[in-house]
């Protein structure tokens, strides 16, 4: 089935990211707020953030909220180094599944597109 799917590693503490507030956009034009999703207790959402006929060609954005997360687990600043994540990347074919992933710490991350 054609989906859109995330999950957050916490790679400080080794642990998936519990919690983690996601906002899914689509950006045509205007930035159009399409899901917004809490992580489950494995760093993932529970339903895919936008599948089949809702799932089109076009930019997105995945704004990952971490700050909020890692301040409750972590002794951070006031003002986090890294405190809103946002991923900006292209559908060229929503016919197949898309998935992606962050690998984060208070002070860096990474994104790839899995499987």
């Amino acid at each position: 089935m054609t989906k859109l799917t995330t999950h957050c590693l916490d790679t400080f503490s080794g642990k998936p990211a519990k919690g983690v507030k996601v906002d899914l956009y689509i950006v045509s034009g205007k930035r159009e707020k399409l899901n917004s999703i809490i992580l489950n207790s494995n760093g993932r959402s529970d339903k895919p953030l936008v599948e089949g006929s809702n799932f089109k060609e076009g930019q997105y954005e995945l704004a990952f909220f971490v700050g909020d997360y890692f301040k409750k687990i972590t002794d951070l600043p006031t003002t986090p180094f890294l405190n809103e994540i946002v991923i900006k990347f292209g559908v060229s074919n929503p016919k197949e599944h898309y998935h992606v992933p962050l690998l984060v710490t208070p002070w860096s991350y990474s994104t790839y597109r899995g499987s």
